[in-house]
């Protein structure tokens, strides 16, 4: 029905996050009827992105020179330092504009079932800092997950050393929601995060 390049188009779209096979198809139906140089525009900015973004040789972040904006700001607090999973995870962090101290990306969380072990993390990265920089507290920042908890118990363990204070980030109910939405491992989270008023 489609042409060989259209659905192969199709395809390639389907397979990026969050893009499914309709979404795909509107998206790939859109470009082949757009005017050609906005489609090469487009094509250009993602080949561009590609070659230039790199991970910071200090904390992981994504960047296009190393080490990044963040571990070179001198306005941010270099005694505390947020562990995430992944480079992205940053920016949601950033969004909120409230942490302003520096990051350290896992590359992932220890997950023995898909091979996933504590060497294959950047924990040696972390332990170098550690011995490097003024760090004075860890924020684990990691997902609620089996893995993320078995993730955040590891690392507790094995960082723990005397100055260094070791803290998770709090979970709870999402903004705007009500109980009757909650699940009852939230509400139980959203009942140990609590803080006084």
């Amino acid at each position: 029905m489609l042409p060989d390049s259209i659905t192969s188009l199709i395809a390639a779209l389907a397979k990026l996050p969050g893009v499914g096979p309709r979404s795909a198809e509107r998206i790939a139906l859109h470009l082949v009827q757009t005017e050609a140089e906005t489609v090469k525009h487009l094509a250009n900015a993602i080949v561009h992105a590609r070659e230039k973004i790199q991970f910071c040789t200090t904390c992981g972040a994504l960047t296009e020179k190393s080490p990044c904006s963040i571990c070179e700001d001198s306005r941010r607090d270099g005694s505390l330092v947020c562990i995430v999973e992944r480079a992205v995870d940053i920016l949601s962090i950033e969004k909120s504009g409230t942490f302003r101290g520096k990051f350290h990306v896992l590359g992932g969380k220890i997950s023995p079932l898909d091979g996933v072990e504590p060497e294959d993390l950047r924990i040696a990265e972390l332990e170098k800092r550690l011995t490097g920089e003024p760090i004075k507290e860890i924020i684990i920042a990691l997902s609620t997950d089996v893995e993320g908890d078995a993730t955040s118990h590891y690392l507790a363990k094995r960082l723990t050393r005397a100055g260094l204070k070791i803290s998770r980030i709090a979970y709870g109910l999402p903004a705007g929601s009500g109980l009757e939405f909650a699940d009852e491992l939230t509400l139980s989270r959203a009942l140990e995060g609590r803080r006084e008023m």
